[in-house]
This record gives C-alpha cells, sequence and structure tokens, in this order.
C-alpha cells in the first residue's frame, strides 16, 4: 500500500502524488471502500480516484534517483520496441505505454527517434501516429525523471537523446 503524500506513476495518467487515502463520497463508489486520491503532477487541478485494492490498474512508485541515473546509463543497451505487424503498430505502441515500465518507454522512445530519422533522411515527415506515442512516452518518462532528479524537462529530454545517439 502506498502512503499519503508519496508519488506513483498511475497507467496513462503518469506521474501523481497521493493527497488522501480514505473512502470518498462521490456517485458510483462503494462508501466502505478506501481510495487513494491523487493529484496529477502535470494537471494540480485534476483529482483521480483509484481504489486501493484495485487489482485492474497499473500503479508503481516512481523509481529512486539511484534507479533513475541506473536507467539513463543503460539507454544506449535498451532494445528498440519490434513492432512486427504494420496493421497494428498503434495497438503495439498503446500496449507498451500501459505498461508502466520506464524500460519500455525508452524502447519505444529509441524505436520512434529512429523511424523519424530514417523518415527524415528520406525526405519525410514523422507521421501522426509516430509523432502522438513518441509525444506521449516522452511525456512519460520525462516528467518522472524530471521530479526524481529535480532537472527542468529540457535537460532530461537532452539527456536522453544523448544517449539514445550513444548506439
Amino acid at each position: 500500500m502506498f502512503e499519503k503524500g508519496e508519488y506513483v506513476v498511475y497507467g496513462s495518467k503518469g506521474v501523481c502524488q497521493i493527497q488522501d487515502i480514505s473512502p470518498v463520497d462521490i456517485p458510483g463508489a462503494d462508501k466502505n471502500r478506501l481510495y487513494y486520491i491523487m493529484r496529477p503532477v502535470q494537471n494540480d487541478r485534476g483529482t483521480l480516484y483509484l481504489p486501493t485494492d484495485s487489482t485492474k490498474a497499473v500503479i508503481r512508485r516512481v523509481m529512486s534517483q539511484e534507479e533513475a541515473r541506473q536507467l539513463i546509463d543503460e539507454i544506449p543497451q535498451i532494445e528498440q520496441l519490434q513492432v512486427p505487424d504494420e496493421k497494428r503498430r498503434e495497438a503495439s505502441y498503446k500496449e507498451a505505454l500501459m505498461t508502466c515500465s520506464v524500460r519500455v518507454w525508452v524502447s519505444i522512445i529509441k524505436a520512434l527517434h529512429t523511424r523519424k530519422e530514417e523518415r527524415l533522411a528520406l525526405g519525410k515527415k514523422i507521421t501522426a501516429l509516430d509523432e502522438r506515442y513518441l509525444k506521449a512516452a516522452e511525456q512519460e518518462l520525462y516528467s518522472e525523471l524530471s521530479l526524481v532528479l529535480g532537472l527542468p524537462k529540457d535537460e532530461i529530454a537532452s539527456c536522453i537523446h544523448d544517449h539514445i545517439d550513444q548506439k
């Protein structure tokens, strides 16, 4: 169980801070059940509710500073996401994002960074689908690293791209 004040990564909602753990009085909610009441870091006006005993949601603690530094060092060795079937490209991206795994997010970013470079070399632009999922994976990864390392997102982005280019 997570603690009040703790930062977590919650599904596709990104980094959230647990504001409270209590029953909630909202329509459709079981008043006898405890909920994590969370505030997304990227949207301080939003509030998310998740039953503490939920088995469906993907939620995890944010990584430690040490884990973040280790991840950055390992980026050159992390394999790119492989999409064997072009027709399932979007489904593959979506499934990968929903894992909440920082290594999987890096694999998406690496794969889409490579696809973008290949398309640019041919005089083409990145596809809208690739651009959308690249931005989503970057948002998830950079938000968590920024919080954990106490650095602005643009510095995180620059650092990650430097490590991706170390093929």
